[in-house]
């Protein structure tokens, strides 16, 4: 039957400006086809290093929601995101909605993409979630680290999507304080901002996926309106399931069970916490990370897929590494279920 396809409609005049700087955040305006009828759009190109592929990514924003739409280039499955998002839906973290699509921009086919439904104050609303902040971390400063020493602001690495000035000097002041209290203060700090459950939950999805890129950057905080606490959710999953975000394939454990930023340091420098941490790991193994659970889904969404991406004019890898790549996740799930029990043995030292 094939997959959806979104007709994306650009004047020459504003295509040009779009083409004329690849680095540009700006939007340009163009024209969607839905429902038998052009609505007005803005569209953008997205991301980093893949802005210079041939086939690029795209922000879209309606007059009601935020898309963005993935190339997935360097992922010959094209799933891993989708894959991931749904992993970590099924671990109680908030995660993008995806749908896999066609796009064609002036009518011509410029291949599979996968829509993610952008995280704005929409997404939360209509998941019933009441937020007073929402910060991205765009970069490799978003570590929890200790800026005092270079002199950075320790809102380096994110942007503020919603929220104000106090937002920024509150995120600021949960991470400078994590740098300076200790011991039981440290550990009431974290309790009072933090929602130690979601982000545990979120550690494993990040070190079970095995995003290597997940942990200084390409994760979203947002603030719990109520509670007053910070949560996490992931971002860019591509680099996943047994390949990192140029589609290269990687050692199974080349995450390790600690991840790589400081609050998760912190986090896990209490007992308590480590034992946390590590009933979830094992309930994960026993329940949602399996070939049993996973393959059926993966399958699933190569299988809905596969028409179009053999059609796609784009498209980097060959149809027989994209055919194999059910195999390819069979085996990082098989072989990093393996690194996870020999590592949560250890997780007490």
């Amino acid at each position: 039957m094939g997959l959806p396809v979104y007709q994306i409609f650009i004047n020459s005049k504003e295509h040009e400006l779009l083409k004329s700087d690849i680095w540009s955040d700006s939007f340009v305006s163009a024209q969607m086809l839905q429902g038998g009828k052009r609505i007005p759009i803005r569209i953008r190109y997205r991301g980093g290093h893949t802005r210079e592929y041939p086939k690029k990514s795209y922000e879209i924003r309606t007059s009601q929601a935020t898309y963005h739409f993935n190339a997935e280039y360097d992922d010959p499955s094209m799933i891993r995101n989708a894959l991931s998002f749904q992993f970590f839906d099924s671990i109680n973290v908030p995660s993008p909605g995806t749908r896999h699509c066609v796009l064609h921009i002036n009518g011509k086919n410029a291949g599979v993409y996968l829509r993610i439904d952008g995280v704005k104050s929409s997404f939360f609303r209509r998941r019933g979630i009441p937020v007073r902040s929402i910060i991205y971390a765009v970069n490799d400063n978003a570590d929890f680290s200790d800026k005092s020493l270079s002199k950075k602001s320790f809102f380096s690495g994110y942007s503020l999507i919603k929220g104000g000035e106090e937002d920024r000097t509150r995120l600021s002041q949960f991470i400078r304080s994590l740098h300076i209290y200790e011991g039981e203060q440290l550990q009431q700090h974290l309790q009072s901002c933090l929602d130690i459950d979601n982000y545990l939950r979120w550690l494993c999805g990040a070190v079970l996926t095995g995003n290597y890129d997940g942990f200084n950057h390409n994760y979203t905080l947002f603030e719990h309106r109520i509670r007053k606490v910070y949560r996490i959710m992931p971002w860019d999953y591509e680099g996943t399931w047994g390949r990192n975000c140029y589609g290269k394939l990687v050692d199974s454990n080349l995450v390790k069970i600690h991840g790589y930023n400081k609050l998760t340091e912190k986090i896990l420098s209490y007992r308590v916490y480590r034992q946390q941490y590590k009933a979830l790991l094992l309930h994960f193994l026993d329940t949602v990370f399996t070939v049993r659970r996973q393959l059926p889904v993966v399958y699933r969404m190569v299988n809905n897929i596969a028409e179009d991406v053999y059609k796609d004019p784009n498209r980097k890898w060959s149809t027989g590494v994209f055919d194999g790549e059910p195999d390819t996740i069979r085996s990082y799930i098989e072989n990093r279920r393996q690194d996870i029990v020999d590592q949560v043995k250890r997780l007490d030292a």
